[in-house]
């Protein structure tokens, strides 16, 4: 008998945004030439294992290359430029949205990328492993689709995600993972989620029960930046994501990131990254080659 808040199995699996790519699932073509017409903003996780061959992805503005072996993973906000196929490539490849995410038991502090490298390199026992629950999410997603309870499909990317974030953590020291980077991780969540709110690193440290000179030592260590210079930055990152993203003007994407004098956003985004706003737009590549 179902419990009253419980939410029915069919209903839930309709909920999961899971999408499945690889050698053998690939992209319509027709899908993939759309999506190579220029860069996009992601709206979920992406995450691609590279079975054989190598291939250089752009995300927000640097190229990443991976090949045997090697996992790449993207988050939802971040610019991605589409690669050109390249030849005798196996891969496989899975995208999900935040709800998704949010149904696991777990969270998996690799997904908010504390260590700053979006690339994984599996050992040949963890990537045997890995590979084999990418088989059967893709078994699961394509040839079993109608028939696949999404509780299994859950357990299996839960599995994955488990995998993956052992080995993203692999060479750190397990005093340091539970304690101090577990504390960056807070401090990265909560620059994501008030972001535009622009809160002063006193608050913040107070809501993370430390003083600023804690914060300060725990993001030094982390991120070799302060506290304000790691906000700032990652502001500036989002303004280039919107610039890339949308046509807006300065005043607006100013206004958008809280601020309330475009001039001084306009000189600190200068100051960052070394550009106006106008050379930025100016020197993009947009071909997505």
């Amino acid at each position: 008998m179902q419990e009253p808040n419980e939410k029915p199995k069919s209903s839930q699996k309709d909920t999961l945004k899971i999408q499945m790519n690889s050698t053998d699932n690939p992209y319509p073509s027709t899908d993939l030439q759309e999506k190579l017409l220029q860069p996009r903003r992601l709206s979920s996780y992406f995450i691609v294992l590279i079975d054989s061959g190598s291939i250089t992805y752009k995300l927000d503005l640097q190229d990443i290359t991976v090949s045997d072996g090697d996992v790449l993973f993207a988050m939802p906000n971040q610019i991605f430029v589409p690669p050109v196929k390249a030849d005798n490539l196996k891969y496989f490849k899975i995208l999900f949205d935040e709800n998704t995410l949010a149904l696991l038991p777990q969270r998996f502090a690799f997904l908010v990328n504390p260590l700053n490298a979006q690339t994984i390199t599996l050992d040949n026992a963890a990537r045997e492993r890995v590979r084999k629950v990418f088989e059967i999410l893709n078994q699961l997603l394509h040839t079993d689709k109608q028939s696949t309870d999404s509780e299994i499909l859950l357990a299996y990317l839960n599995l994955l995600l488990s995998e993956l974030n052992s080995a993203y953590f692999k060479n750190e020291p397990v005093d340091l993972v539970n304690t101090n980077l577990s504390k960056f991780v807070e401090f990265k969540l909560m620059v994501e989620t008030q972001l535009t709110e622009q809160p002063s690193i006193h608050t913040i440290a107070e809501k993370m029960a430390l003083t600023t000179n804690s914060l300060y030592r725990l993001v030094k260590e982390h991120s070799g930046t302060s506290p304000k210079d790691f906000f700032t930055n990652r502001l500036m990152l989002e303004a280039q994501r919107k610039l890339r993203h949308s046509n807006i003007s300065v005043k607006e994407l100013a206004y958008e990131l809280g601020f309330n004098d475009a001039d001084y956003f306009s000189r600190l985004f200068k100051k960052s990254t070394g550009k106006s706003v106008s050379d930025f737009l100016d020197n993009q590549d947009l071909s997505g080659k």
